[in-house]
């Protein structure tokens, strides 16, 4: 409720000072007119009314559709007095929002399957930097295919790592996942520097193209923002649905989260809890690689030092965001895509906010969302706690 007459205050006397008309370009013959300072004022209506109806009495089971919708148009009211005068293209920054969304989604996805196993993934960031370099040395030898594979073998071995000292020498899951960040970021900084930088031949990988999908790319807007991408985009909408068709509709599913949530139960059951948790780390190692590989392969063409920068910590976010469900993630991945995709945007608009401040955006979702739902969230109750089949 706080939060929504905070945004009501921010469209009346922020958004609302600026006028001129914003375009929102969807299609060559279309763009889409909005008059900035007018719909700021009724947004800061809207705003406010939903804002005093959540402290009264609140929403019920509509609240996060209501939270939802009034995120929307505050973004929307941001976006039109960003482009107050002007137009930008509005299809476009929603492409590039699916498109930043992979490795956040295939990141939460290896999160998931580990914490629904009982095991705190916290080296998601190592494992994305990892396979973000096999990716990238492997692509410029062999080719984009085999540098795919490469970083999904290199999620796997840091994987192991993790399952290794987690589950057979019970070292503390989250000091085991720093260590593994901090161990693939020195390695990965220290051949970068000797290998790469002296090789540039081994930090050349021709991208992927977008793939325009047969009669699905012609839909208007639509078309253009799901189906006219690269394989990553569609490698992480099957992660999802995969993922979520055997985590809740299978035996291995519900082994998963029995393991997760009362492990001694699923042991006495015969279920063999440390084979399961093994097997599910090492998938979720791939995973992970998959999403590393996005940067070499899927966009820039070339491996950076630490050129993840924190996206495996935003992909722990949006586990916590999307309730540990794969497509919770995946929603709480788009919304950090788009973040990320409305600061590039700000940054070649005539705003007057510090390009700083603009790079802060995606760490200030991410801060604002682990604060409104860490606590209102329930991970696995068995995450971090460790099995012994003799009890």
């Amino acid at each position: 409720g706080l939060s929504l007459i905070f945004l009501a205050l921010v469209s009346a006397f922020f958004l609302s000072a600026r006028p001129g008309d914003a375009g929102f370009k969807l299609v060559e013959s279309f763009t889409l007119v909005l008059p900035a300072q007018p719909f700021a004022q009724a947004l800061a209506v809207v705003l406010g009314a939903l804002g005093a109806v959540q402290l009264y009495r609140g929403f019920g089971k509509w609240t996060n559709v209501v939270l939802a919708f009034a995120t929307a148009m505050f973004v929307v009211g941001f976006l039109a007095w960003a482009t107050s005068g002007g137009s930008f293209n509005l299809t476009g920054m929603l492409q590039d929002t699916v498109t930043r969304s992979v490795p956040i989604t295939l990141g939460a996805i290896a999160g998931i399957l580990c914490e629904r196993s009982g095991i705190i993934n916290i080296a998601i960031e190592g494992q994305l930097l990892g396979g973000a370099f096999a990716g990238a040395v492997l692509g410029s030898l062999y080719g984009p295919w085999v540098g795919v594979l490469g970083a999904m073998a290199m999620g796997v071995g840091l994987s192991a790592l993790l399952a290794v000292f987690a589950i057979r020498f019970r070292v503390d899951q989250v000091i085991v996942g720093f260590a593994i960040n901090f161990f693939a970021l020195g390695l990965t900084s220290f051949l970068s520097q000797r290998v790469l930088t002296p090789y540039p031949e081994y930090n050349i990988v021709k991208p992927f193209t977008p793939y325009k999908v047969p009669l699905l790319s012609d839909i208007p807007v639509i078309g253009v923002v799901l189906f006219t991408q690269t394989y990553f985009v569609y490698f992480s909408i099957v992660a999802v649905v995969v993922t979520t068709w055997f985590m809740y509709r299978t035996r291995w599913g519900l082994r998963t989260r029995a393991i997760g949530e009362y492990p001694q139960a699923a042991g006495t059951l015969g279920v063999d809890v440390l084979k399961l948790r093994y097997r599910n780390v090492w998938i979720a190692g791939a995973v992970a690689g998959l999403g590393g590989a996005w940067w070499p392969i899927g966009t820039v063409g070339r491996f950076d030092q630490n050129i993840t920068n924190g996206r495996g910590f935003i992909a722990l976010a949006a586990v916590i965001f999307g309730r540990w469900h794969p497509v919770g993630a995946l929603t709480a991945a788009l919304v950090f895509g788009l973040a990320e995709a409305i600061q590039l945007k700000m940054s070649n608009l005539d705003t007057g906010i510090p390009s700083e401040f603009l790079l802060m955006a995606p760490y200030v979702v991410t801060l604002i969302v682990v604060a409104g739902f860490v606590g209102r969230s329930r991970a696995p109750k068995a995450a971090g706690q460790v099995y012994d089949a003799s009890k």
